[in-house]
Order: structure tokens, then sequence, then C-alpha cells
């Protein structure tokens, strides 16, 4: 699925689902550098990213993989 990362000052790290459009903001993640591991958005969904160079600039579109609802939380 395609979602693009950015960061605002309000809300911090958030992601843009453009065929939901959708907003959400990134409230857990597996690492701090986002990469190669999973996030969590305040909806609920759970997405893999995928491994990227830690200081790779935002705003960004990527190809995350979304984890279905019963693969259970993080």
């Amino acid at each position: 699925m395609k979602i693009m990362i950015r960061r605002s000052p309000d809300t911090g790290l958030s992601i843009y689902v453009p065929k939901k459009d959708l907003e959400e903001p990134i409230v857990a993640s597996e690492y701090e550098s986002l990469w190669g591991g999973w996030i969590k958005v305040a909806n609920g969904w759970v997405f893999d990213l995928p491994e990227m160079a830690g200081d790779t600039r935002l705003p960004i579109t990527i190809d995350a993989k979304k984890r279905d609802e019963n693969g259970g939380d993080p």
C-alpha cells in the first residue's frame, strides 16, 4: 500500500494514505529511525516499512505492507 510519511510541527510524524484519503499520526514504532520495522498509527493500523537509510528525508512516499486486522498488535 502506498503511504506518505511526513513530519509536522503540530502532530509529529504522520502518514497519509491517498487511496483512503486518510491521515493519521504515528503513535508507536519498532525503531526510532522507523525504517525496517513496524509503525502503528492512531486508528490501530500497523505497517511494516522497508529498509532505508536512517537519514532518509521526509516527506516520502513508500510502499508499506499493512498487517491484517487479525495479525495482532506489535
